[in-house]
């Protein structure tokens, strides 16, 4: 019977070539679509998962309080003695490992490079995260100072095909560290990727870091902390323990305990991709927001998919009503005629998964380009995967078909034949609510698309408070400030760079650092309420951005005593409780500086737009400053070039490597840029596939009312009425869904728009616009078998059966 059932549908997606066409492709497209999605997300969720103990291992993070117990700094890391102590104190910690992360200058003969991602370890790091060493024993690789591990790619890269293992190495031309072992690299889904690691215990080396720092510095919070824990053992215990734990460990500051103004947590291995949002992460974390974001717009597009077959199935459902009446007149049984439809649909999702696959393969590598992922075809030949996309075509198969299968079916055999069936399906109620519900999915992301545009356009245009274009980012090359002084008169002299600075933070970055303040309240110096955050700078940051000033002035050479002042921003003499010039010459104590205020700058936007600008206390200090800014003038690529010449002869040690500031800028909204390129694509997929439903349901419109056409033809109807009395029918439905979709569509992206602290309206014209463009389309795509109909010879059409 099953094979009757399957010859019987092949029959009819061969009788019905045009439906059947439509079908398969509505259907694949919405299956391509939705496994892209799921390979997508399938990897999402898979971060660090890979690891042995990866459902014990947790991370310590830290969160710095304001005086009124606000949080105003979360850090994925703690300082350094908080992990001994933590192993000391909780023996349910099994193992607690630190790495810090660094860079630096490496040579191993004639090979020098600028490395990034080089981590200091624990000896203990491989009993808590899970490496594939090539060669080096993981007991005791890490163990000695001055050991370094490769991975294999980097050893590659150094020494070629020859045996790295106790090959000697050199660290920013001072320590000479000894290789003693190769690992591969971790899998792309973990949130860290060290391409080196080097010895915990070489920071004890006082050039380095030095053992008194690691047990006594509460202030550098640069150090990942994970612990792993015991079977059994419940984290939240442990973080209601930790205010004591500080309590008893760390000193009090302005006579404030430790635990009123530091939060310790535990957060989960495996939540640190989707669920953290610390202002310093290891990597680019993503976000389970966009995980559901992405799984409902797959899930939506399926659904759209679902339902041009259902339309259109129910649609040709009254042209097979008599089938199904002389079928049940000869003794078939209600299950038998399930099983016919339902075996109809099964066949037409197969084909449509055969040619979804195929798509897939396709554009499998313009979505590793567009995510910068590593997605392969044969993850969907994973076991759990591959069960899953059976299950879902399976399903896809049963709710597309379910409608004709149990619906036409419970009809009686009489009334079926009579045509009373028939007339009465011709109405299709069931059928103007799917087309809703498919144009009001598209208009949805139409409208999405839209905002998210409108808002990167706001963010790119805004007024930032500096300039950022054709600024040039150069990591800096020392703290030699003779060295310093002298690249910089001799680049000014090129004539391709107006003004040079140094700072220990860019612009597009994030202000981590801070000191505790204090400035004149009464008659004496007492601790500052709020969250100041600190940015080192030379005499030339300022100018160098074109930082306008809001009272005062810049720091000067000509005054000495300019080492110990401050510059504020607005923000910060405003929470401070001054106006601009109320702040000048107030005396302020800030880190380094025991001065007075001399300066304010107008606001500016050092970080992303998600934030509100920071307060902000800029200090005058040689030292520290981490990064180059070089605006150049006129020809870009002729600059550069200018700019590398003058670096190899002053620091002819170190690469010249550089990137380009609105670069930086550019990839603070990473995310959204490729949300609204997502939006776009998706939204294009589902106005497709609701025009092929669209077209489908106008082609069978068209030929049941062939009739009617010729006899208003004959009556004297102009094509043109026609086509607007076959079109008006589908408007209404367009408009309908225009009308459900725009207050959710509203709703969802006012939701969206919260998480920027400078955001764009939602202006009306966005649904005018969404609105028009749909109808425009549908009524494009009616109007071909309008007019088709309406040009028919009339003569043809009355005597058609």
């Amino acid at each position: 019977m099953l094979t009757n059932y399957l010859k019987i549908a092949w029959r009819n997606l061969t009788k019905h070539k045009a439906f059947g066409a439509i079908n398969i492709v509505g259907v694949a497209v919405g299956l391509a679509c939705f496994l892209l999605i799921a390979l997508y997300v399938k990897d999402e969720l898979a971060y660090d998962r890979y690891n042995a103990h990866a459902d014990r291992v947790y991370r310590v993070t830290r969160t710095f309080l304001s005086s009124d117990g606000v949080p105003s700094l979360r850090l994925a890391q703690a300082a350094p003695p908080f992990g001994p102590l933590i192993e000391q104190d909780f023996p349910e910690a099994e193992e607690v490992v630190r790495t810090l992360e660094t860079n630096g200058l490496l040579r191993y003969g004639e090979h020098q490079f600028d490395e990034q991602d080089m981590y200091f370890a624990e000896d203990n790091l491989f009993k808590v995260f899970s490496f594939d060493l090539v060669s080096g024993n993981p007991a005791n690789a890490l163990t000695n100072p001055a050991s370094i591990l490769f991975s294999r790619p980097m050893a590659e890269k150094y020494f070629g095909q020859e045996n790295p293992i106790g090959k000697t190495v050199r660290l920013e031309n001072q320590f000479d560290l000894t290789v003693t072992g190769v690992y591969e690299p971790l899998p792309a889904q973990s949130h860290f990727h060290p391409n080196f690691l080097v010895s915990f215990s070489s920071l004890n080396d006082p050039r380095v870091y030095g053992a008194e720092g690691l047990r006594s510095n509460w202030g550098n919070n640069s150090f990942n902390t994970y612990l792993l824990l015991a079977e059994g053992t419940d984290p939240q215990r442990l973080e209601k323990a930790f205010p004591a734990f500080q309590d008893k460990h760390v000193p009090p500051q302005e006579g404030r305990m430790p635990s009123t103004w530091s939060v310790l947590n535990l957060q989960k291995l495996t939540d640190i991709h989707l669920y953290s949002h610390t202002d310093s992460e290891v990597e680019p974390t993503g976000d389970i927001s966009y995980i559901y974001l992405f799984s409902a717009i797959g899930l939506f597009i399926l659904l759209i998919a679902c339902i041009n077959y259902m339309n259109l199935a129910t649609a040709r459902s009254a042209g097979r009503a008599k089938e199904v009446g002389m079928r049940k007149v000869v003794g078939a049984v209600r299950s038998q005629l399930i099983g016919q439809f339902l075996s109809e649909s099964l066949l037409l999702v197969t084909l449509a998964l055969g040619i979804a696959v195929l798509l897939v393969v396709l554009c499998l590598p313009a979505l590793n380009d567009f995510t910068q992922k590593q997605l392969s075809f044969q993850q969907v030949l994973d076991p759990v995967f591959l069960t899953i996309l059976v299950s879902i075509t399976l399903l896809t198969g049963l709710v597309a078909g379910s409608y004709p299968a149990f619906f036409l079916t419970s009809f009686r055999p009489l009334g079926v034949l009579k045509g009373q069936i028939a007339s009465a399906m011709r109405t299709g109620k069931l059928r103007q609510v799917l087309v809703v519900a498919q144009f009001a999915i598209a208009i949805a992301l139409i409208i999405s698309t839209m905002v998210v545009y409108n808002q990167m356009k706001y963010i790119q245009n805004y007024r930032l408070g500096y300039a950022k274009d054709q600024v040039l980012l150069l990591g800096d090359a020392g703290d030699s400030t003779t060295n310093y002084e002298a690249f910089k008169q001799q680049l000014i002299q090129t004539g391709v760079v107006r003004d040079m600075g140094r700072s220990s933070r860019i612009p597009s970055g994030r202000l981590l650092d801070s000191y505790n303040g204090r400035t004149m309240s009464g008659d004496s110096m007492a601790p500052i309420n709020i969250n100041l955050r600190a940015l080192r700078v030379d005499y030339d940051f300022i100018p160098t951005y074109q930082i306008g000033m809001a009272a005062g002035r810049n720091f000067s050479r000509e005054y000495a005593t300019d080492t110990a002042m401050i510059v504020l921003n607005e923000t910060a003499a405003r929470l401070l409780g001054w106006t601009p010039e109320q702040a000048i010459g107030k005396p302020f104590e800030y880190g380094p500086a025991n001065g007075q205020v001399i300066g304010v700058t107008k606001d500016y936007h050092f970080e992303s737009l998600h934030q509100e600008v920071s307060a902000i206390a800029m200090v005058l200090t040689p030292r520290q400053l981490n990064w180059i800014s070089v605006p150049l003038e006129g020809n870009i690529p002729a600059g550069v070039q200018r700019v590398e010449a003058v670096w190899k002869r002053f620091f002819p040690e170190r690469p010249f490597e550089y990137q380009f500031l609105d670069e930086r800028f550019d990839r603070l909204y990473a995310r959204e840029n490729t949300q609204q390129s997502l939006f776009s694509i998706f939204a294009g997929v589902a106005i497709l596939i609701s025009c092929l439903g669209l077209f489908g349901l106008s082609m069978f419109m068209a030929e049941q009312r062939t009739k009617e056409i010729g006899i208003r033809k004959v009556l004297g109807a102009s094509e043109a009425s026609l086509v607007a009395l076959f079109s008006k029918d589908f408007m209404k439905l367009v408009v309908v869904a225009l009308v459900i979709a725009s207050p959710i569509a509203w709703y969802a992206m006012h939701t969206w728009l919260t998480g920027f602290a400078y955001r764009t309206d939602i202006h009306w014209w966005v649904f005018v616009l969404a609105g028009g463009m749909t109808v425009l389309i549908a009524l494009l795509t009616v109007s071909f078998q309008s007019v088709k109909a309406a040009l028919m010879n009339p003569v043809k059409s009355l005597r058609s059966e």
